[in-house]
């Protein structure tokens, strides 16, 4: 309840001739009265929004009202004083629309400040930003669609991030605010990240780390996010070439994630321990249980060690690569399975003699057929026999000249 104070100035007000004076002078009042600062705040825009003041005199005081409340320090306070005044407003909004906009950008931070980002999304999707009364940019617009991605984000709602983060790709070609387009592709790349596309992930937040324009402790941190992206991203063709460029710039070295990366840009096998160390860095969504069990980074290591393996062996018995990649020979043979059917690995499984044949890196696109892969390794197998003849016998040739100019000369007119 509002302080006698403030309740008997409101009465006395309501009755008043020169109502605009008096409700400015209450305000400064209300701001340093005694009791429930929220009540009397709440008292006096209940007044104030009466039916005792017209539009023209009760909206610069308003106006007002709305700065001198930006500056209260209690988000509780706000956030109370906050959703009174909105439903206050809820009747007659579209002749306090400016005022109803920062009064919802104010509780929005409130919310914020209590760690409530979906109290603070669901506030900013009710501002009006198609308005017949006040004009809105493109950029005004972006930032708040932007500013709902990242609550969203905060709640682990990538879901509902990517909604809005969809009407800010409608616009932000005309965006000029550099801020705000940074925040697009931030957001952005946090979204791939928690859905977990890696690739697309990672070559966001790696474009980020290139940005001269962001604190050289962000673009560090976009980097190091764009390693752990890589790592994470299914073995194949793609993904060699992310970390090839990642393993490429100067300042990779100086990033944690750097021998993990060297590790893996090289395909060398990596230990349980390495892997250990690495998970301690990661968020939660990098090690969620999937429908088999197993993590995103169990399947990222997996299919790394057995990348890792092709380089090291023509073909191993199914049994013995689940040894050396800590599995059991079956998830092994699934694994090389789906990674050759994937385009990701090249090869092929017999499996009546249980052996596993790699026959270098993947071309990225999937297998039609075991009969058309084993016909196109027949072919080359000829190819490279025909051509390793024809050497041969040019090697031979050779030094049949060398050795004897003259016999060759006359074999040669014959």
């Amino acid at each position: 309840m509002a302080s006698q104070e403030v309740s008997s100035a409101i009465a006395d007000i309501e009755t008043a001739s020169d109502k605009p004076a008096r409700y400015s002078a209450l305000l400064k009042t209300v701001l340093t009265s005694t009791g429930d600062p929220g009540a009397n705040l709440i008292a006096y825009t209940r007044s104030l929004l009466g039916d005792s003041l017209g539009i023209v005199a009760s909206r610069p005081l308003l106006a007002a009202f709305v700065e001198q409340f930006r500056n209260v320090k209690d988000a509780e306070v706000k956030v109370e004083v906050g959703q009174q005044v909105l439903e206050l407003l809820a009747p007659k909004v579209v002749s306090y629309e400016e005022q109803d906009t920062q009064i919802k950008e104010i509780l929005a931070d409130a919310y914020e400040e209590q760690e409530d980002y979906r109290g603070s999304a669901k506030i900013l999707q009710t501002i009006t930003l198609d308005s017949s009364q006040r004009a809105v940019s493109n950029d005004d617009k972006a930032k708040i669609w932007i500013r709902i991605v990242r609550c969203y984000l905060e709640e682990e709602d990538p879901t509902s991030a990517f909604t809005y983060l969809n009407r800010v790709k409608n616009v932000i070609h005309s965006v000029q605010d550099k801020s705000t387009r940074l925040m697009f592709q931030l957001s952005q790349a946090r979204i791939h990240d928690s859905q977990r596309n890696f690739l697309d992930a990672s070559q966001a937040y790696y474009a980020l780390s290139l940005e001269s324009i962001v604190d050289e402790e962000e673009r560090a941190h976009a980097l190091s996010q764009a390693i752990v992206c890589g790592v994470l991203a299914p073995a194949g063709p793609q993904r060699a070439r992310t970390l090839a460029k990642l393993y490429k710039d100067e300042r990779a070295t100086s990033v944690e994630e750097f021998s993990i990366l060297e590790k893996m840009f090289l395909d060398r096998l990596l230990s349980p321990a390495e892997v250990k160390a690495f998970s301690s860095k990661l968020q939660p969504h990098h090690l969620a249980k999937m429908s088999d069990g197993s993590t995103v980074l169990d399947k990222a290591v997996l299919e790394h060690n057995l990348l890792g393996a092709s380089k090291l062996y023509n073909n191993i018995g199914i049994d013995q690569l689940g040894e050396l990649l800590g599995i059991d020979a079956d998830k092994a043979e699934d694994s090389a399975a789906k990674m050759f059917e994937q385009g990701r690995l090249a090869g092929y499984i017999d499996q009546i003699d249980r052996l596993i044949f790699f026959e270098g890196e993947g071309s990225g696109e999937r297998k039609t057929g075991h009969a058309e892969r084993i016909l196109g390794k027949e072919l080359r197998k000829w190819d490279a026999n025909v051509q390793g003849l024809a050497e041969e016998v040019e090697k031979v040739t050779t030094m049949i000249q060398n050795q004897y100019p003259e016999f060759y000369a006359l074999k040669m007119v014959h």
